[in-house]
């Protein structure tokens, strides 16, 4: 790798600000020519191409370089990896080559594909030369199978009509909870503001609520007429479409408005809603647009068919070996350890361990001592106690490598200090510490038992929880970074003179029909009343609930019960099957093909690592076919990092994700953003690099897209590198460094990348250009960028969005997500807590963008604008309802207080349910409308924050005598209100509670996502203590009831943590 420029700021990120726009590039041209130049760093590469041609005339050798279109530019990257730069629309300073030197070379033939090649690999953060490196030929065969069906995709695009396009792209989000509540507040009317395209004239129309979208762009139309005469008709109905002004949504036909999400908002917040009447003619531009797109790539690629091949001799068909045929027990050869990490007086030993899930299918192998300083050779067999027929075909082999002790000493060396986290002390003075581990696939993805050597990469970082040494959990993909990774060799023995094979599903059908013929004379497993009540018990349990072996055998006796009368709790049936028993598992899969379909939310639990079965996971997949595109973007980001659990490239979730996402863009987007945000993770670039691939090739128009989104992020992160060197370097005065800031902002390449993008938070909203003036950076340790748009669909509209380059994000997506949940969950039991779960989202490693909610302000700043002491500030009860006041006069300000009692409600559930800790004025805030609502999720699952051993918080949830005093409207004795408030706080709970089942699950599927607070199962407790899982509705309010009040009692400790952190951070 070329060493790093510690010493100079990017060269690529200082443009404009010492006034040089122009940087010293090297040529290296074909012909041996060296060509030193100055060019634009603003220029593309097109541009640069064309004046070193100019130059190069001047040169020896012109002549043999022939046609300038023959060539193209290679760079070394950022990332050390030689670049083609086949895309010539890219400027040189977006390309950012790691030194400024640009090799010409000859282009081959392929032009088209190549470019789109290109184009794919710098929106996905990976050459596709790199995966074409990879000799993996599952990796080959899930690429083409994958480019067969994207092609296939793009054709029927081209045959969709407009309108099919535009639902497919931009549909509206609809609810359908209940709203009489609403309805009735509003005496079943609402007011919409109507714009018409292409017309600076709007109007203003009183309609129904239960009025469909054809019968209000009929009023609009009618309205226009009426204003304005037959003489300037605009024609019919269907020549339009409707659109919410300030996004690209569009609502369609038969929907009744009430069933719209942007109305029922508007409702909500007591805000006209603004609607546009778009002529089709502008909708039909854009469809078209990308129609061209697709078609320049499909046409380019069939005009050039290349010449057939000679027909293929057919192979005869392989014979093979059913490995249920094979009764002789299951071994490895463990071979040798190379760069094994440890000290010299360090004895090595390898542990290997057969997994189903977290199932440890038989007794774990363990090899021998081996005190070799550099090669531990072995060349021993390990025997495991299982027979290769009942292996099932997702077990996973798990290896652990790691030194033996004779006792605990000091350690001298500093290589291994952090090994004694892991340490594990054993009888007679023995301590083990992990060096290493690793996991394979006992099965290849073509269902062939494996055979011959094999070198396994191995990890060094080791969760916090494992099993005797082993990580099951863990990838089953080897470490990518081979130079340092210990090398495990093993090898894999022959059992059969041919190809020992699983065998097909039909045939594993066939086994338990058999089973099931030779059992005819048994009943099916059918209890009694007394089995009934016991089996009741155990499947209401919580998933995080234990089976014993006893209760795991009734299960399994009684799992055609268990099929009529419990089908949701399919998780349990699947825990208590022997899987080291093919019998057994032959009549789980015929039990399985007449199970009833689970609800989408409950099948989801059967996606997690304790169910690796391929058919259960195609079993749970069918299951989530039922959910509409919204529920499943409430999901996507559990589904992304359940990719992780996947040992096989080609599976049903991969497919699943891949149609969806390239039937509605706004799943593709974002699951574009959850698998791009983490292309950096060594354990998961291949996989993720693979479905970004495919989902590109099948969704060509949104390439364009979404390259535009990645290019503004890479600027934004070079503003924000400036803004942190410049404080570190030469401690420049503020005003200067939001001068420069503005200055690189102004800069025309920063203007043309930062202009006319989807914005990655909510692809509905178009940003038009960047407001220069109303940005800055925030003062925090990563200097946050607070970037200010407009919006381009609405004039006068601006949209507030927050990057951070330094953060890690992931946390705070996944309590917002929660929190989303949270709300819906809530609304459809008819309560609307008036949640606000503003937009967030990771991007890339420790970066991300942060939606500003408008219109709000930290209770700090409120409370010091109304004091003129720090200290006092924490103090001032009256503050915030003065501040409420200022903002809402009459009738707004009962209806501010309301919003204000509603929204504390649920924040106050959700924090306490959720252990939310690090909770002070600064990440609590107010809007003008009175929504109380919660920012910064560095702290979940009751992982609070410490000053020198003592938890700084001790209540439960916020709930402060100032909030208290707004809720009671200012009136002391207003027990009636806050009567109100306690009782929106238990029903929030209850119906929480309800669901349990749901958050544990969806914690437990982003366990190996690698969360700094949510590592293990022991942190997903937490949930089941703060929900009372396991107890009765009653004792679990009780529970909370002693919360609350202990919340009221402790509030004084509340203020005098928030009055310690406003005199620490004073600005």
């Amino acid at each position: 790798m070329p060493p790093a420029k510690t010493d100079q700021l990017d060269l690529w990120a200082e443009s404009g600000l010492d006034g040089d726009v122009q940087v010293m590039v090297d040529f290296l041209l074909p012909t041996g020519i060296y060509i030193q130049m100055e060019v634009p760093r603003e220029s593309t590469i097109q541009h640069i191409k064309l004046l070193l041609w100019k130059e190069a005339q001047t040169y020896p050798l012109f002549s043999l370089l022939g046609e300038m279109e023959g060539h193209m530019f290679e760079c070394v990257n950022q990332a050390a990896v030689h670049e083609e730069l086949e895309d010539e629309t890219r400027r040189l300073c977006d390309v950012r080559p790691f030194l400024p030197v640009l090799k010409l070379i000859t282009r081959n033939c392929g032009r088209a594909e190549r470019i789109l090649d290109s184009k794919i690999g710098v929106l996905i953060g990976k050459g596709l030369h790199e995966l074409d490196a990879l000799q993996d030929q599952q990796v080959k065969d899930f690429r083409s199978k994958m480019k067969r069906i994207s092609e296939e995709k793009m054709q029927r695009m081209q045959l969709m009509s407009w309108g099919e396009w535009l639902r497919s792209c931009y549909s509206m989000q609809l609810e359908t909870g209940s709203l009489e509540n609403l309805i009735d507040k509003h005496e079943g009317v609402i007011k919409i503001t109507m714009h018409y395209d292409q017309s600076q004239d709007t109007a203003s129309l009183k309609v129904s609520l239960h009025c469909t979208v054809t019968e209000l762009m009929d009023q609009a139309l009618k309205k226009w007429q009426t204003t304005h005469g037959p003489e300037e008709d605009i024609g019919t109905r269907s020549d339009y479409v409707l659109r919410v002004s300030s996004r690209l949504e569009f609502l369609f036909e038969d929907h009744p408005l009430n069933q719209c999400k942007y109305i029922r908002d508007c409702l909500l917040a007591n805000e006209s809603p603004h609607l546009t009447l778009v002529h089709c003619d502008v909708v039909k531009a854009m469809f078209e647009k990308e129609i061209s797109t697709i078609g320049s790539v499909l046409a380019r690629k069939t005009s050039n068919p290349p010449l057939p091949l000679p027909p293929k001799k057919r192979p005869p068909t392989q014979l093979h070996t059913c490995v249920w045929k094979v009764h002789s027990l299951f071994r490895i050869n463990l071979v040798k350890g190379n760069k094994v990490n440890a000290e010299d007086a360090a004895k090595i030993q390898v542990r290997a361990g057969l997994f189903h899930g977290t199932e440890l299918l038989c007794k774990t192998a363990v090899s021998s001592e081996s005190s070799s300083r550099s090669e531990h050779v072995w060349n021993k067999t390990l025997e495991f106690d299982i027979p290769v027929c009942d292996l099932p075909r997702m077990a996973r082999l798990c290896f652990a490598i790691y030194a033996v002790m004779d006792k605990v000493k000091k350690q001298r060396s500093t290589k291994n200090t952090h090994l004694n986290k892991y340490q594990t002390i054993r009888k007679a003075g023995k301590v083990h510490y992990p060096i290493a581990w690793v996991n394979t696939m006992v099965f290849d993805y073509r269902g062939q038992l494996k055979t011959g050597d094999i070198i396994l990469h191995c990890w060094s970082s080791f969760p916090d929880e494992l099993e005797e040494m082993l990580n099951p959990i863990g990838t089953i993909q080897t470490n990518p970074y081979t130079e340092n990774a210990t090398e495990l060799h093993i090898s894999f023995p022959e059992y059969s003179t041919q190809p020992v094979v699983f065998p097909a599903f039909d045939k594993i059908l066939e086994k338990a029909a058999e089973i099931a013929g030779a059992n005819d004379s048994m009943t099916m497993g059918r209890g009694g009343k007394k089995f009934y009540i016991e089996l009741k018990e155990i499947m209401e349990r919580d998933p995080l609930s234990q089976l014993c072996e006893n209760e795991k055998d009734l299960i399994w006796t009684l799992r055609y019960d268990c099929r009529e009368n419990f089908p949701q709790s399919l998780p349990k049936l699947l825990l208590s099957v022997k899987w080291s028993k093919h019998e057994d598992m032959a009549q789980l899969q015929a039990l399985l093909q007449i199970w009833p379909k689970l609800s989408p939310r409950d099948a989801l639990e059967l996606l997690d690592f304790n169910y690796p079965d391929q058919y259960v996971r195609e079993f749970a997949v069918n299951c989530l076919r039922d959910m509409s595109d919204d529920e499943l973007l409430q999901y996507l980001l559990q589904l992304v990092q359940v990719l992780r659990y996947e040992p096989y490239y080609d599976c049903a979730l991969s497919r699943f994700l891949m149609e969806r996402a390239q039937s509605s863009r706004k799943i593709g987007h974002f699951l574009f953003w959850h698998l791009r945000s983490e292309m950096y993770m060594p354990a998961v670039s291949v996989h993720f690099a693979l479905i970004l691939e495919a989902y590109c090739r099948g969704c060509i128009p949104h390439i364009e897209v979404l390259k535009k989104q990645v290019e503004a992020l890479n600027k934004l992160k070079a503003v924000n590198e400036l803004i942190k060197l410049g404080t570190i370097k030469t401690k420049t005065k503020q005003a200067h460094l939001k001068e420069a800031m503005m200055t690189c902002l102004r800069q025309t390449g920063f203007i043309e990348t930062l202009s006319d993008l989807q914005s990655p938070l909510n692809p509905n909203i178009l940003l038009a250009g960047v407001h220069v003036e109303r940005c800055k950076y925030m003062d925090s340790k990563m200097k946050p960028l607070w970037i200010v748009y407009n919006n381009k669909l609405l004039g006068g509209d601006t949209v507030g969005i927050i990057f951070k380059n330094g953060d890690d994000l992931r946390q705070d997506m996944l309590t917002l997500q929660i929190l989303r949940l949270m709300d819906l969950l809530w609304k459809e039991a008819n309560l609307d807590l008036r949640i606000v779960p503003y937009g967030c989202l990771a991007t890339g490693d420790h970066s991300g963008l942060i939606e500003v909610v408008s219109s709000a302000d930290t209770i700090a700043n409120i409370q010091k604008t109304s004091s003129n002491m720090a200290a006092a500030a924490a103090f001032n009860k009256d503050a915030l309802l003065n501040w409420l006041k200022d903002k809402n006069s009459g009738d707004a300000l009962e209806k501010a207080i309301e919003e204000f009692t509603l929204s504390c409600a649920g924040y106050c559930v959700a924090t306490y349910v959720l252990g939310i800790g690090d909770r002070h004025s600064d990440n609590i805030m107010v809007r003008s409308t009175g929504q109380l609502f919660h920012i910064d999720f560095g702290h979940i699952l009751g992982n609070f924050k410490s000053k020198f051993g003592i938890k700084r918080e001790r209540v439960p949830f916020i709930l402060t005598h100032d909030f208290i005093h707004v809720i009671q409207q200012g009136k002391t004795g207003n027990t009636e209100k806050f009567g109100n408030f306690r009782q929106y706080c238990e029903d929030a709970y209850l119906i929480l509670r309800k669901n349990g089942n749901l958050f544990i699950t969806l914690f437990a599927l982003m366990l190996t996502a690698g969360l700094p607070e949510l590592t293990s199962v022991k942190d997903i407790q937490y949930l089941k203590d703060s929900l009372a899982l396991g107890k009765t509705d009653e004792e679990a309010l009780k529970q909370f009831r002693q919360k609350f009040d202990e919340a009221l009692r402790e509030s004084w400790t509340t203020k005098v943590n928030w009055m310690a952190h406003i005199v620490a951070h004073p600005s």
